[in-house]
């Protein structure tokens, strides 16, 4: 920052042999680099220039500005001294570099080939809002500067009382700008809040505010734990190179000893690498966790990258609290590792999967391990005959220790071919093909508990449907646009019953939920492990009105088919000829509200299946959302035991949920909140909150969450965090676990 001086003023010198009066004193052209050097040309203006050869004196006076590469330095004068060396600028002295850094100062005298110099009343404006005065400074071998009486902050003042003092600022006795190395350090310094001190420090310092990655110590910090006790964690952060850096924190425990993470990163030009790793003796036994991610693109049309997340036991990763790491489900690690291309149409991914259950309702023996597993996917353009062809072909092997392995390929081709009739309606003629080989070993075990341990068999099931969906839309003028639309849909295709049960394993049908959203379509499970078949009808009713900001829209539907499907699961809405009645109806009357409402109904007699409501209420930053619902069964249990289901078991307990959030924003303040309780238990699931202030230099977070359910056998946990963020200098932070 103050380099700049030395390089403006001595070629200004070195030039000065002009004319007394000059106005205007071309030097030079611009140099190719950004970097300060007496050897690079100058340009400057003023409005006189003056040389006193007696005195070896150049003077430039009245609105004198000089720039060399971006460097600006401007004055009410600039005087330079041939025989001393010493270059003096006077009144309203300001220095511009180009990252934007602006000083001010009321004097500057420089001498020493412009490597030395003192100046008075400093004020200088940083990077990223940062603004630092000093009563004075000196500048030694171009490179160190001593300030006198500083005060640094990233605070506005009150534009009505600028008087008062910022939100926050560091106030010391002397600091110094090391520009070689781009560090600010304080000594004798104190951390005020509101002109209050709140710290004292006899040695800080920290980066430029223009610094984007400086080695150093990270802000520590500390908490209280109901497993590990009282914890501190003072975290270093290394800078190796330009595109490469890591992070090591040491944590100590009062109740489970010492632990050490540490987290490498590095960038290349084709991708990245994230390495992060942990070990502790915990629980009379020694722990780790290495979580390892990558991404690299091999060219314009393949990449490849792995995620590799591994833990030596639930207790260790969730009492310290290392699956933040992770940034998804905390009760299961997941890996993998693959390859995938791009192309016009298509895409292709090769690669593998496993995982690691961090619950004790997860037994790691029954997870599975894919490796390998292969999928393509195309989807073509229309043909001569007006059809679009897609297809999907998948590979894949499943181990697990206990549980039915599984090898399977499959096959899935489907074609469209939409028309438009004469009166505007709207059909849909479909062939569709599933086909797939299967060899599997425990068969008899779970997720199938079949009556035979190994099996190789092959299926294929053709299908063909018509989609018909005429719509009929009026414009009413003042009363806005209503639609009507009938819609209905004929499947035909071979019987699929229970015998698939016990011929064909289930790998990627393990989850169905009958709804409007899978009325229409050939399967209402998410992959071909388990095919409805058959022949069957679909039909809705669907229906909107559009006026002005207020819009309803609501569907209803029924499936018939042409035999019954015992095999499906119970209270699945599916297993008679006639399905359960599904439908949804949604109302917008205004911009500030929206609510959803999605059903299943008994088809005998109506009774409530499912129910699932969503509403969302509010206006910009302020709004509520709510939900609701409610099903006569749990599906997730439906495949933990052998089929038929005891009447105790968990599937048949219904699930009756409801949930509230809400968050608003105001100013510098913002607010998130919310909960989930079970209706049939009675009982609290979760609560959480979070309360953030945020201005130009501070942010100040509180959050809180309390889980009420079990986990690992615990009788729920509560976290409190309070995190306040001083920009550009650091966070401190207190945790309660």
């Amino acid at each position: 920052m103050r380099r700049l001086a030395v390089a403006a003023v001595l070629a200004i010198a070195g030039g000065a042999a002009l004319c007394s009066g000059d106005a205007h004193a071309q030097l030079g052209q611009f140099g190719g680099a950004n970097a300060i050097s007496k050897d690079q040309p100058v340009s400057f203006t003023a409005d006189s220039v003056e040389y006193q050869q007696d005195k070896s004196l150049v003077l430039a006076k009245g609105h004198v500005e000089a720039w060399q590469n971006g460097h600006v330095l401007r004055a009410d004068e600039v005087t330079f001294n041939r025989q001393t060396g010493v270059a003096t600028a006077k009144g309203h002295v300001t220095l511009i570099e180009p990252s934007g850094q602006v000083l001010f100062a009321d004097a500057a005298e420089l001498d020493q080939g412009m490597r030395d110099g003192i100046l008075t009343a400093i004020r200088a404006r940083l990077a990223e809002n940062g603004k630092l005065a000093a009563n004075g400074g000196r500048r030694s071998e171009g490179v160190l500067n001593s300030l006198a009486k500083v005060v640094y902050s990233t605070c506005n003042l009150c534009k009505q009382h600028p008087e008062r003092p910022p939100l926050w600022q560091i106030r010391a006795s002397s600091a110094t700008e090391d520009a070689q190395h781009k560090r600010l350090e304080f000594t004798d310094a104190q951390m005020q809040m509101f002109g209050i001190p709140v710290a004292y420090f006899p040695y800080f310092w920290t980066a430029e505010p223009s610094t984007k990655r400086e080695s150093g110590l990270l802000v520590p910090s500390f908490g209280i734990s109901s497993h590990i006790g009282g914890f501190f964690a003072q975290p270093y952060y290394w800078v190796i190179d330009d595109q490469s850096d890591a992070t090591f924190t040491p944590m100590l425990t009062s109740r489970g000893g010492p632990m050490i993470d540490a987290e490498y990163r590095r960038r290349f030009n084709s991708g990245y690498l994230t390495l992060n790793g942990s070990a502790a003796y915990f629980q009379h036994s020694p722990q780790g966790t290495i979580f390892a991610n990558g991404l690299f693109n091999l060219d314009e049309t393949w990449r490849a990258g792995f995620s590799i997340n591994r833990a030596s036991s639930a207790n260790y990763v969730n009492d310290f609290h290392l699956g933040h790491v992770l940034g998804s489900d905390p009760s299961i690690l997941t890996s993998n590792i693959y390859a995938e291309g791009f192309g016009e149409g298509a895409y292709s991914r090769a690669g593998t999967r496993f995982y690691q259950g961090l619950t004790s309702t997860i037994t790691n023996s029954k997870l599975p391990v894919v490796l390998p597993t292969y999928q393509y996917n195309y989807f073509g353009q229309p043909d001569a005959l007006g059809g679009t062809l897609s297809l999907e072909t998948r590979l894949f092997n499943v181990m697990r220790n206990d549980g039915t392995n599984t090898r399977r390929g499959s096959l899935v081709v489907e074609w469209d071919r939409p028309f438009t009739g004469p009166v505007g309606d709207r059909w849909t003629f479909k062939l569709h093909g599933d086909a797939a080989a299967y060899n599997a070993g425990q068969f008899d075990q779970q997720p199938n508990f079949a009556n035979v341990s190994h099996i190789n068999d092959a299926r294929a099931l053709p299908q063909a449907a018509l989609d018909v969906r005429w719509p009929f839309a009026r414009d009413s003028g003042a009363w806005g646009t209503q639609l009507i639309e009938p819609m209905a849909e004929v499947i035909v295709g071979p019987n699929q019953g229970d015998s698939q049960l016990n011929k064909y394993p289930n790998e990627d049908s393990l989850d169905l939920e009958f709804s409007d959203a899978n009325l229409f379509g050939f399967n209402r499970f998410g992959g071909i492990d388990r095919l409805q078949g058959g022949s069957r009808a679909n039909i809705a009713m669907h229906g909107a009105w559009y006026l002005g900001g207020t819009a309803l829209d609501g569907l209803i539907g029924q499936s018939y088919n042409s035999q019954t499907s015992p095999w499906l699961p119970s209270f699945s809405g599916l297993q008679d000829k006639v399905s359960d009645v599904v439908g949804h109806l949604s109302f917008t009357p205004a911009s500030w509200l929206d609510t959803t409402y999605r059903f299943r109904l008994d088809h005998r007699n109506l009774t409530m299946r499912t129910s699932d409501v969503t509403a969302s209420a509010g206006f910009g930053r302020y709004r509520i959302v709510a939900g609701y619902l409610y099903s006569t069964f749990d599906p997730y249990y439906f495949f933990d035991q052998p089929l038929p289901l005891p009447a105790n078991s968990p599937y048949f307990t219904p699930r009756n949920e409801v949930t509230l959030a809400a968050n608003a924003g105001w100013g510098a303040y913002r607010f998130d909140a919310f909960a989930r309780r079970d209706l049939t238990d009675r009982k609290m699931i979760s609560i959480g909150g979070d309360a953030i202030y945020e201005d130009e230099c501070f942010i100040m977070d509180f959050k809180f969450y309390r889980r009420y359910t079990s986990l690992n056998g615990d009788s729920g946990s509560t976290t409190v965090l309070i995190q306040l963020t001083f920009k550009t200098i650091g966070q401190f932070g207190f945790k309660a676990l």
